[in-house]
């Protein structure tokens, strides 16, 4: 049992772990952002083993978090990684008992998924307009209901003029989802102005040639969502709109669901009374916002 070492060395051992196990690259960023905040109130407690650190000093963490404003949906995340970190210190034999099992999630009231009406996109739409890299990412989500991580991980070899090819990843199979012509014309547009040099085999990248972050794509498409007074929305309400108005205009629920993803039909099912339908349609091809 190596339980002379810091949860600061064991982090980067984790980190390593999780991509090993072919977690998306986003989780990946976002546990590992979470336990270096997680190891740095531990320190200020003067904690710095896995086996000093008991279920109070967690629980602590997370009353500390609730008091910094942050939502319940972002500590019950963070809680998620913090646990699955010490379920995985425990199979290394770094820690003989969990001090993070017992430790409750803070309770998250449910809320109805936002989305934009039509003339609500279509202002963002304009708003966008003179940025080809968003008006693209903008316009990909709300012909295709990608998640914004699916959007930053788009690879160029994937992209044809009908379709796109959307990896396996995490928990997620491949999948194919159809690529209109609203859709393909952004694209087409973007990457008249993309860099060339370097290369990179993405379809997003910087200035330098880099690949975008989640993060990034979120916090631009956030700012432009502010520019256009809808401060309440976030990028995810993009891919919720396509779902509602692909609803409304009669696709049924099994084109809807395999085109984003959804694991279960039940899941998609719970946009109908947004989408205020008396019955699902029967169309098996996605529509054009």
């Amino acid at each position: 049992m190596t339980e002379s070492e810091t949860i600061k060395n064991w982090v980067p051992k984790f980190v390593i772990s999780l991509q090993d196990k072919g977690r998306s690259p986003a989780t990946v960023l976002a546990y590992r952002a979470d336990l270096e905040q997680l190891t740095a109130y531990l320190n200020e407690v003067q904690k710095s083993l896995p086996s000093e650190t008991t279920q109070a000093d967690i629980e602590h963490f997370r009353d500390h978090l609730m008091s910094q404003k942050y939502t319940t949906k972002s500590v019950s995340r963070k809680l998620n990684a913090i646990k699955t970190f010490f379920r995985w210190l425990r199979e290394q034999k770094a820690i003989v008992s969990d001090p993070s099992r017992e430790v409750s999630h803070p309770k998250i009231e449910a809320s109805a998924p936002k989305f934009l009406n039509e003339s609500q996109y279509r202002y963002l739409r304009d708003i966008v307009r003179g940025d080809l890299r968003i008006a693209a990412m903008v316009e990909l989500i709300l012909q295709t209901g990608m998640r914004i991580s699916e959007v930053a991980n788009l690879k160029l070899a994937n992209v044809s003029r009908d379709e796109l090819k959307i990896e396996a990843y995490a928990t997620q199979p491949a999948r194919t989802v159809p690529l209109n012509s609203a859709a393909r014309f952004l694209i087409e547009d973007y990457l008249r102005i993309r860099p060339s040099t370097p290369q990179s085999e993405y379809l997003f990248i910087s200035k330098n040639g880099k690949q975008l972050a989640v993060r990034n794509i979120r916090a631009a498409i956030d700012r432009y969502l502010l520019k256009a007074e809808m401060p309440n929305y976030s990028v995810n309400d993009l891919r919720n709109t396509f779902i509602v108005e692909n609803l409304k205009r009669g696709v049924d629920l099994v084109t809807i669901s395999q085109a984003v993803g959804h694991r279960r039909i039940s899941t998609t099912e719970r946009y109908v009374s947004l989408a205020q339908i008396k019955e699902t349609g029967k169309k098996q091809k996605l529509e054009t916002l």
